[in-house]
C-alpha cells in the first residue's frame, strides 16, 4: 500500500478547495489499497464524485451507492462485476445502515444523543472492524466513503480499527448560498399529507439529508429551526413520535419562544397518551403565541379525552373567537356539548361546522353522534351517508353508520356497514367486536363468536367489554359463550 497520507494531527482546514485538492493529490498518487472518509453532504457528495472523474479521467472509478441497511460491506464490494478494474471506489449511503440504531438508541434516548460512545455497535461497525484486513488484501483499490458528520463519528469511535487505516479524513462543507438553498429546497419541495405516501425508505433517506444539513458547520439558527421542524414531519409520519418530541425540544433549545414547537411537541405528547404533558406544552404555546387557533382547538381535545368537557368547550370558543370561520373547533365543540348533554346547542355547533364547509366528512361524522346521542337516529345515518358520500375511506365513519343501524334494529345494514369499515381497516377491533353484537342481537351465536374471537384477538379488553355487554344477553347463557368469556362467563 502507497499512498500520501494526510497527517491526521495537523489542524483540518476547513477550505473546501484546499480539502479538495488535498484529496486529489492523495488519490492521484495512491496505488492499490487506500482509505479516504469525506465529510459532506449527498449535495455536496455527488458534485465531489464529478468533479473527480473530471480531474483523474485516467482513473477507473465506480460509485457504490447503499440504499438499505446493510451488515457486510465486504461481500457488497466483493459483488461488484468489474472490482479488479476500479481504482476508486466512492462509497454513499452508508448512513442508512446506521439509520435504524440512530433512531432506536439516540432518538429515543435523548440524553445519549450525540455521545457517539461504545455502549453499543452497529452490526455493520463491528464487521468492518473485524474484515479490514480482508479489505486490504482483496481489494487494490482506494475506497472514498462519503458521509455526513454523525457517521463519521461512528466510523470514528465505534469501528476504530477500520477507521485507524485511514489515509485520510477531509470536511466538505458547503458555501453559504448553496447551503441556503438546498435547506430551502427540503423545507419547501413536500408537505404532511405526501410523507404519508412515502416508503420508510423514503422517509429515513430524507430524514438523513436532512440531518446532514442542520450538521454543516455554516448553517444558520433559522435554518436550523425550519429544518428541525420538516424533520419532525417524517417522524410523525413513520408515527415515531418519542422522536419528535426529541426534535421539538431542541428547536425551543434553539428557541424558547417557538411556538409551533411547543405546540406540534403536544401533538406528539398526546399521541403517546402523555395527556396532561400535552396540555402544558398547549399552554405555553398559547403564553407565547394567545392568537394561535389551533393550540387552543387542540389544547380542547386533549380536554376532552380527559372527560373535562367544561374546559374543552371553553378551549373550543377561544380558538373559534380567533378563527370564527375553523370548522373543526365548531364540530368538535358540539361533541363536547354532547357529552354534557346540551344536545341542541351540540346540533347548532355542528351545524355551524357544516355551514363553513359543507364538503368536511369530519362536521357530518360528528353531526351524525351528536344526533344519535340525541335520539335522532334516522337523522344520524342520513349524516353518516354523506360523510361516506364525501370520503368513502373513512372507516370509523361507517362504524358509526352501522351504531346507528342497529340501534333501529336493522342489523344486516348494520353487519353490511361493519364489513365496509373492516375492508378497510382489517385491524379496527371495534368494528368486529360491534358485527359481534350485531350477531348477538340477531341471535346467530355462530357468527357472533367468530366476530367476538377477532376483536379479542385484536385488543382483549373486548372480552371485559363482552362481559357486561346487553347486545349479548340473547347469548349469554350458551356454553360456548361463557367458555369464551371464561369460567362461569366470569
Amino acid at each position: 500500500m502507497t499512498s500520501d497520507p494526510i497527517d491526521w494531527n495537523e489542524d483540518v482546514s476547513t477550505n473546501p478547495e484546499q480539502e479538495y485538492r488535498a484529496l486529489l493529490k492523495s488519490l492521484r498518487r495512491t496505488r492499490n489499497f487506500g482509505l479516504f472518509f469525506v465529510q459532506c453532504s449527498p449535495v455536496e457528495g455527488e458534485r465531489l464524485i464529478q468533479r473527480i472523474r473530471q480531474d483523474l479521467p485516467q482513473k477507473q472509478t465506480e460509485v457504490l451507492t447503499l440504499t438499505a441497511t446493510v451488515t457486510n460491506l465486504y461481500d457488497e464490494v466483493a459483488a461488484l462485476p468489474n472490482k479488479d478494474q476500479i481504482e476508486i471506489l466512492f462509497i454513499q449511503g452508508l448512513e442508512h445502515s446506521l439509520y435504524d440504531y440512530e433512531q432506536e438508541r439516540l432518538w429515543h434516548e435523548p440524553e445519549q444523543r450525540y455521545s457517539y460512545d461504545e455502549s453499543g455497535v452497529p452490526k455493520l461497525l463491528a464487521h468492518l472492524n473485524l474484515s479490514r484486513e480482508r479489505f486490504r488484501d482483496h481489494f487494490k483499490m482506494c475506497f472514498v466513503f462519503l458521509v455526513p458528520l454523525f457517521a463519521l463519528k461512528y466510523l470514528m469511535r465505534r469501528a476504530p480499527d477500520f477507521f485507524d487505516w485511514r489515509s485520510g479524513v477531509l470536511e466538505f462543507a458547503m458555501d453559504a448560498e448553496r447551503l441556503e438553498q438546498e435547506s430551502q429546497r427540503l423545507w419547501l419541495e413536500n408537505d404532511s399529507e405526501e410523507y404519508l405516501t412515502w416508503t420508510p425508505y423514503q422517509r429515513s433517506a430524507r430524514i438523513l439529508e436532512i440531518q446532514a444539513l442542520l450538521e454543516e458547520p455554516h448553517q444558520i439558527s433559522d435554518h436550523k429551526s425550519s429544518l428541525l421542524f420538516e424533520q419532525s414531519r417524517l417522524f410523525y409520519a413513520s408515527k415515531s413520535y418519542e422522536a419528535v418530541i426529541t426534535i421539538y425540544e431542541k428547536a425551543i433549545e434553539i428557541d424558547p419562544d417557538a411556538y409551533k414547537a411547543w405546540h406540534n411537541r403536544g401533538k406528539a405528547l398526546y399521541a403517546l397518551g402523555r395527556n396532561e404533558e400535552a396540555i402544558a406544552s398547549y399552554d405555553q404555546a398559547v403564553a407565547i403565541q394567545p392568537d394561535f387557533h389551533s393550540a387552543w382547538h387542540n389544547r380542547g381535545n386533549v380536554l376532552s379525552v380527559l372527560g373535562r368537557n367544561e374546559e374543552a368547550i371553553t378551549s373550543y370558543d377561544q380558538a373559534i373567537a380567533i378563527q370564527p370561520d375553523f370548522p373543526y373547533a365548531w364540530y368538535a365543540r358540539g361533541l363536547a356539548l354532547s357529552v354534557l348533554g346540551r344536545s341542541e346547542e351540540a346540533i347548532a355547533s355542528c351545524e355551524k361546522a357544516i355551514e363553513i364547509n359543507p364538503d368536511d366528512h369530519g362536521a357530518w361524522n360528528s353531526y351524525g353522534l351528536v344526533l344519535t346521542a340525541s335520539g335522532r337516529t334516522a337523522e344520524a345515518i342520513a349524516s353518516y351517508e354523506k360523510a361516506v358520500e364525501i370520503n368513502p375511506d373513512d372507516h370509523g365513519v361507517r362504524l358509526n353508520r352501522g351504531n346507528a343501524l342497529n340501534k333501529l334494529g336493522r342489523h344486516e345494514e348494520a353487519i353490511a356497514s361493519y364489513d365496509q369499515a373492516i375492508a378497510i381497516k382489517p385491524d379496527n377491533e371495534r368494528a368486529w367486536y360491534n358485527k359481534a353484537c350485531g350477531y348477538g342481537l340477531w341471535g346467530d351465536i355462530k357468527k357472533a363468536l367468530e366476530n367476538l374471537q377477532q376483536a379479542i384477538k385484536l385488543n382483549s379488553d373486548c372480552r371485559n367489554w363482552a362481559k357486561t355487554d346487553a347486545d349479548f344477553d340473547g347469548i349469554r347463557q350458551d356454553a360456548r359463550f361463557q367458555e369464551l368469556m371464561g369460567r362461569n362467563g366470569e
